[in-house]
Protein backbone atom coordinates (compact mmCIF):
# COMPACT_ATOMS: atom_id res chain seq x y z
CA UNK A 1 0.00 0.00 0.00
CA UNK A 2 1.38 3.45 -0.78
CA UNK A 3 1.25 6.04 2.28
CA UNK A 4 1.61 9.16 0.33
CA UNK A 5 -0.32 8.68 -3.13
CA UNK A 6 -1.29 12.25 -5.58
CA UNK A 7 0.58 13.89 -2.98
CA UNK A 8 3.34 16.34 -3.69
CA UNK A 9 6.05 16.76 -1.03
CA UNK A 10 8.41 19.32 -0.48
CA UNK A 11 12.27 18.31 0.69
CA UNK A 12 15.14 20.99 1.16
CA UNK A 13 19.03 19.81 0.34
CA UNK A 14 18.26 16.85 -1.04
CA UNK A 15 20.52 16.01 -3.49
CA UNK A 16 22.50 13.70 -1.82
CA UNK A 17 22.77 12.09 2.02
CA UNK A 18 19.47 12.17 3.95
CA UNK A 19 17.77 14.25 1.66
CA UNK A 20 18.10 12.16 -1.33
CA UNK A 21 17.11 8.69 1.25
CA UNK A 22 14.16 11.05 1.84
CA UNK A 23 12.49 11.98 -1.41
CA UNK A 24 13.38 7.92 -2.53
CA UNK A 25 11.31 6.82 0.27
CA UNK A 26 8.02 9.37 -0.39
CA UNK A 27 8.19 8.62 -3.80
CA UNK A 28 8.19 5.37 -3.40
CA UNK A 29 4.77 5.57 -1.80
CA UNK A 30 3.52 7.62 -4.36
CA UNK A 31 4.23 11.47 -3.47
CA UNK A 32 5.42 14.03 -6.68
CA UNK A 33 8.66 15.04 -5.25
CA UNK A 34 10.09 18.70 -5.17
CA UNK A 35 13.48 19.14 -4.08
CA UNK A 36 16.38 21.66 -3.47
CA UNK A 37 20.06 21.73 -3.89
CA UNK A 38 22.06 25.03 -3.47
CA UNK A 39 25.41 24.74 -5.29
CA UNK A 40 26.32 24.32 -9.07
CA UNK A 41 28.44 21.19 -7.95
CA UNK A 42 25.10 19.46 -6.92
CA UNK A 43 23.43 20.26 -10.17
CA UNK A 44 24.31 16.87 -11.72
CA UNK A 45 23.89 14.72 -8.26
CA UNK A 46 20.45 16.74 -8.48
CA UNK A 47 19.42 15.66 -12.22
CA UNK A 48 20.29 12.11 -11.16
CA UNK A 49 17.76 12.12 -8.54
CA UNK A 50 15.40 13.24 -10.48
CA UNK A 51 15.46 10.34 -12.90
CA UNK A 52 15.67 7.63 -10.06
CA UNK A 53 12.09 9.55 -8.76
CA UNK A 54 10.18 9.90 -12.02
CA UNK A 55 11.38 6.22 -12.47
CA UNK A 56 9.24 5.35 -9.83
CA UNK A 57 6.19 7.12 -11.67
CA UNK A 58 5.67 10.00 -9.91
CA UNK A 59 6.62 13.56 -10.95
CA UNK A 60 9.71 14.76 -9.83
CA UNK A 61 11.41 18.42 -10.04
CA UNK A 62 14.85 20.48 -8.66
CA UNK A 63 14.89 23.68 -7.74
CA UNK A 64 18.41 25.67 -7.52
CA UNK A 65 17.23 27.46 -4.18
CA UNK A 66 18.46 28.40 -0.87
CA UNK A 67 16.55 27.78 1.81
CA UNK A 68 18.10 30.42 4.05
CA UNK A 69 17.04 33.19 1.96
CA UNK A 70 13.73 34.43 2.33
CA UNK A 71 13.25 35.80 -1.07
CA UNK A 72 14.32 32.76 -2.88
CA UNK A 73 12.17 30.07 -0.87
CA UNK A 74 9.24 32.43 -1.46
CA UNK A 75 10.13 32.11 -5.22
CA UNK A 76 10.90 28.47 -4.89
CA UNK A 77 7.15 27.61 -3.22
CA UNK A 78 5.02 29.65 -5.64
CA UNK A 79 6.80 28.09 -8.49
CA UNK A 80 6.19 23.97 -6.31
CA UNK A 81 2.33 25.73 -6.13
CA UNK A 82 2.31 26.31 -9.87
CA UNK A 83 3.90 22.94 -11.40
CA UNK A 84 2.14 20.57 -8.81
CA UNK A 85 -0.56 22.08 -8.01
CA UNK A 86 -0.53 21.50 -4.16
CA UNK A 87 2.05 21.33 -1.80
CA UNK A 88 0.96 18.24 1.68
CA UNK A 89 4.68 17.64 3.14
CA UNK A 90 7.42 20.12 3.55
CA UNK A 91 10.50 18.27 4.87
CA UNK A 92 12.89 21.22 6.10
CA UNK A 93 16.28 19.07 5.60
CA UNK A 94 18.93 21.78 4.75
CA UNK A 95 21.44 22.09 7.05
CA UNK A 96 25.26 22.63 7.24
CA UNK A 97 28.19 21.99 10.10
CA UNK A 98 30.58 24.61 10.66
CA UNK A 99 32.25 22.98 13.95
CA UNK A 100 34.92 24.91 15.92
CA UNK A 101 35.40 25.50 19.74
CA UNK A 102 33.26 28.28 20.67
CA UNK A 103 37.31 30.47 21.69
CA UNK A 104 37.69 29.86 17.80
CA UNK A 105 34.45 30.23 16.06
CA UNK A 106 33.94 33.60 13.48
CA UNK A 107 30.58 35.52 13.60
CA UNK A 108 30.38 34.37 10.06
CA UNK A 109 30.55 31.04 10.91
CA UNK A 110 27.78 31.22 13.49
CA UNK A 111 25.44 33.10 11.34
CA UNK A 112 26.03 30.62 8.30
CA UNK A 113 24.82 27.93 10.64
CA UNK A 114 21.83 29.97 11.68
CA UNK A 115 21.12 30.92 8.32
CA UNK A 116 21.06 27.55 6.99
CA UNK A 117 19.73 25.61 10.09
CA UNK A 118 17.35 27.22 11.77
CA UNK A 119 16.43 30.41 9.58
CA UNK A 120 15.62 27.92 6.71
CA UNK A 121 13.02 26.56 8.70
CA UNK A 122 11.04 29.93 9.34
CA UNK A 123 11.53 30.73 5.86
CA UNK A 124 9.95 27.48 4.43
CA UNK A 125 7.20 27.10 6.97
CA UNK A 126 6.30 30.34 6.37
CA UNK A 127 5.81 29.92 2.66
CA UNK A 128 4.05 26.55 3.36
CA UNK A 129 1.45 26.79 5.85
CA UNK A 130 -1.08 29.41 3.13
CA UNK A 131 -1.53 26.83 0.81
CA UNK A 132 -1.39 24.28 3.40
CA UNK A 133 -4.55 26.42 5.38
CA UNK A 134 -6.23 26.22 2.21
CA UNK A 135 -6.17 23.39 2.09
CA UNK A 136 -6.71 22.51 5.57
CA UNK A 137 -4.17 19.71 5.98
CA UNK A 138 -0.75 19.36 5.96
CA UNK A 139 2.77 17.63 7.14
CA UNK A 140 5.71 19.88 8.34
CA UNK A 141 8.88 17.56 9.23
CA UNK A 142 12.05 19.73 10.84
CA UNK A 143 15.46 17.79 11.10
CA UNK A 144 16.76 18.49 14.04
CA UNK A 145 19.51 16.40 15.76
CA UNK A 146 20.59 14.98 18.69
CA UNK A 147 22.61 17.38 19.02
CA UNK A 148 20.20 19.95 19.89
CA UNK A 149 19.20 17.80 22.30
CA UNK A 150 22.47 17.03 23.77
CA UNK A 151 24.77 19.26 22.90
CA UNK A 152 28.45 18.26 22.20
CA UNK A 153 31.75 20.30 22.27
CA UNK A 154 32.87 21.97 19.46
CA UNK A 155 29.53 22.29 17.49
CA UNK A 156 27.80 25.20 19.99
CA UNK A 157 26.41 26.89 16.59
CA UNK A 158 25.06 23.35 15.36
CA UNK A 159 23.38 22.23 18.53
CA UNK A 160 22.14 25.74 19.25
CA UNK A 161 20.53 26.14 15.46
CA UNK A 162 18.94 22.69 15.79
CA UNK A 163 17.89 23.35 20.15
CA UNK A 164 15.59 26.21 18.00
CA UNK A 165 14.22 24.32 15.47
CA UNK A 166 12.54 21.79 18.21
CA UNK A 167 11.33 25.34 19.71
CA UNK A 168 10.07 26.49 16.85
CA UNK A 169 8.35 23.03 15.88
CA UNK A 170 6.37 22.43 19.04
CA UNK A 171 5.20 26.80 18.54
CA UNK A 172 4.30 26.08 14.69
CA UNK A 173 2.17 22.58 16.41
CA UNK A 174 0.42 24.48 18.62
CA UNK A 175 -0.41 27.76 16.34
CA UNK A 176 -1.58 25.14 13.68
CA UNK A 177 -3.25 22.22 14.95
CA UNK A 178 -6.92 23.79 14.71
CA UNK A 179 -6.04 23.91 10.55
CA UNK A 180 -5.23 20.07 10.88
CA UNK A 181 -1.42 20.89 10.20
CA UNK A 182 0.75 18.85 12.11
CA UNK A 183 4.14 19.78 12.72
CA UNK A 184 6.99 17.93 13.82
CA UNK A 185 10.94 17.21 14.49
CA UNK A 186 13.24 14.31 13.77
CA UNK A 187 16.27 14.36 16.14
CA UNK A 188 18.72 11.86 13.56
CA UNK A 189 22.08 10.49 15.86
CA UNK A 190 25.14 9.61 14.37
CA UNK A 191 23.96 8.47 10.52
CA UNK A 192 26.30 7.42 7.98
CA UNK A 193 26.39 10.20 5.09
CA UNK A 194 29.33 11.31 3.26
CA UNK A 195 28.91 14.45 5.65
CA UNK A 196 29.65 12.17 8.54
CA UNK A 197 32.46 9.40 7.52
CA UNK A 198 35.03 11.25 9.52
CA UNK A 199 33.08 9.40 12.32
CA UNK A 200 33.90 6.13 11.44
CA UNK A 201 37.40 6.19 11.27
CA UNK A 202 39.96 5.42 13.89
CA UNK A 203 39.91 5.51 18.06
CA UNK A 204 37.01 8.09 17.94
CA UNK A 205 34.34 6.22 15.93
CA UNK A 206 34.82 3.05 18.50
CA UNK A 207 34.19 5.73 21.30
CA UNK A 208 30.72 7.03 19.40
CA UNK A 209 29.88 3.15 19.20
CA UNK A 210 30.42 2.61 23.09
CA UNK A 211 27.42 5.95 23.38
CA UNK A 212 25.20 4.17 20.96
CA UNK A 213 22.98 1.19 22.91
CA UNK A 214 22.24 -0.24 19.25
CA UNK A 215 26.17 -0.62 18.72
CA UNK A 216 26.17 0.95 15.49
CA UNK A 217 25.57 3.84 12.95
CA UNK A 218 22.56 4.67 11.89
CA UNK A 219 21.46 4.40 8.08
CA UNK A 220 19.57 7.44 5.98
CA UNK A 221 17.73 4.73 4.62
CA UNK A 222 16.20 4.51 8.27
CA UNK A 223 15.88 8.22 8.79
CA UNK A 224 13.53 8.13 6.04
CA UNK A 225 11.48 5.52 7.41
CA UNK A 226 10.77 7.53 9.88
CA UNK A 227 10.09 10.93 7.84
CA UNK A 228 7.83 8.77 6.10
CA UNK A 229 5.88 7.59 9.57
CA UNK A 230 5.79 11.51 10.19
CA UNK A 231 4.75 12.51 6.29
CA UNK A 232 1.49 9.87 6.19
CA UNK A 233 -2.07 9.82 7.75
CA UNK A 234 -0.10 6.95 10.03
CA UNK A 235 0.85 9.63 12.49
CA UNK A 236 -2.49 11.19 11.93
CA UNK A 237 -2.50 12.10 15.56
CA UNK A 238 0.98 13.12 16.33
CA UNK A 239 1.89 16.67 16.54
CA UNK A 240 4.80 18.92 18.28
CA UNK A 241 7.03 15.92 19.12
CA UNK A 242 10.57 15.09 18.54
CA UNK A 243 11.37 11.59 17.52
CA UNK A 244 14.82 10.68 18.19
CA UNK A 245 16.61 8.44 15.39
CA UNK A 246 19.43 7.85 17.18
CA UNK A 247 20.27 4.15 18.10
CA UNK A 248 19.51 4.93 22.16
CA UNK A 249 22.25 7.72 22.45
CA UNK A 250 19.28 9.72 23.96
CA UNK A 251 18.26 7.21 26.55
Amino acid sequence: MKLLENKTSIVTGAARGIGAAIALKLAEHGSNIAFTYVSDSSAEKAENLVTQLTALGVKAKAYKSNAGDFAQSETFVNSVLADFGNIDVCVNNAGISKDNLLLRMTPEQWDDVMDINLKSVFNMTKQVIRPMMKAKAGSIINMSSIIGIRGNAGQSSYAASKAGIIGFTKSVALELGSRNIRCNAIAPGFIETDMTHYLKEGDAANEFLKKIPLGRFGKADEIANTTLFLASNMSSYITGQVLSACGGLNI
